[in-house]
C-alpha cells in the first residue's frame, strides 16, 4: 500500500482527490492538509511514501514546504500537483528537491503512473512541462525574467502576490523583519520595477500569477 499525504489549500479538491485515488488499488490517501506548515506537521506525525504538494497555498507555499520536508527528510518524495506549470516554477520546484511534477489537468492514470513511478525511487514529470524544461535549457536567454531569481525569492514573492505584509511574511519564513525587507528590494531590483505594484503587473504579465489566484 502506497501510503499519500495530500497537500491542498481547496477542500474541495483535496476531497476530489482522496475520493480519486482511494479508489485505486494499492494507494491509500492517509491524510490530508490544507497548508505547508500542516504538511510538516504531519509528515512529523507520520512519514508518507509519497506527498501530493499544491504549490500556491497561505502561508508558506508548496515551495518552501518541499525545500523544509526535503531537508528534514531526505528520503521524502514529493509530487508537485498544480495549475503553475510555466517558469520558474518546474525548475524551481525540481531544485527545492520534488521529485514529480504533474498539471492539475493531468488524468487520473497519469497521478497513478507518477506515483507508483516516485515510490519506486523514479522521477515523473509531465510530458508538456518536460519538454518546456528542455527548452528553456537549451535557449540561450530564458524568456522569463523570474528565472534568475533563487527559490528564497521566489517564495517571498508569491506571499507579496498574496498580499502578506513583510511582519506576515516575516513570522511564516521565520526570518528577521529587515531580511524580509532585503528580499523585497533585491526583487525590485532584479525585476526592475519600482514597487510592489509593477511587480504584479509583471508577474500577471508572464502568467505567474492571475486575477484572484
Amino acid at each position: 500500500m502506497v501510503d499519500i499525504l495530500l497537500v491542498d489549500d481547496h477542500e474541495l479538491v483535496r476531497t476530489a482527490l482522496v475520493r480519486l485515488l482511494n479508489d485505486v488499488p494499492g494507494i491509500h490517501v492517509y491524510e490530508q492538509v490544507g497548508s505547508g506548515e500542516a504538511a510538516i506537521e504531519a509528515v512529523r506525525r507520520r512519514m508518507p511514501d509519497v506527498v501530493l504538494m499544491d504549490v500556491s497555498m497561505p502561508g508558506m507555499g508548496g515551495i518552501e514546504a518541499t525545500r523544509r520536508l526535503t531537508q528534514i527528510f531526505p528520503s521524502i518524495r514529493v509530487i508537485v500537483l498544480t495549475a503553475h506549470t510555466d517558469a520558474p516554477y518546474p525548475t524551481q520546484l525540481m531544485r527545492a528537491g520534488a521529485v514529480g511534477y504533474l498539471s492539475k489537468d493531468c488524468s487520473v492514470d497519469e497521478m497513478v503512473l507518477a506515483i507508483r513511478a516516485v515510490e519506486r525511487g523514479e522521477r515523473h514529470i509531465s510530458s508538456g512541462i518536460a519538454q518546456s524544461l528542455a527548452l528553456l535549457s537549451l535557449a540561450p536567454e530564458s524568456s522569463s525574467p523570474f528565472e534568475k531569481l533563487s527559490q528564497r525569492e521566489l517564495q517571498v514573492l508569491m506571499m507579496v502576490m498574496q498580499g502578506d505584509k513583510t511582519a506576515d511574511i516575516s513570522q511564516k519564513l521565520r526570518l528577521s523583519p529587515k531580511t524580509i525587507s532585503t528580499y523585497r528590494a533585491r526583487l525590485h531590483e532584479k525585476l526592475q520595477v519600482r514597487n510592489d505594484a509593477e511587480l504584479s503587473r509583471l508577474a500577471m504579465r508572464h502568467g505567474l500569477f492571475t486575477e484572484g489566484s
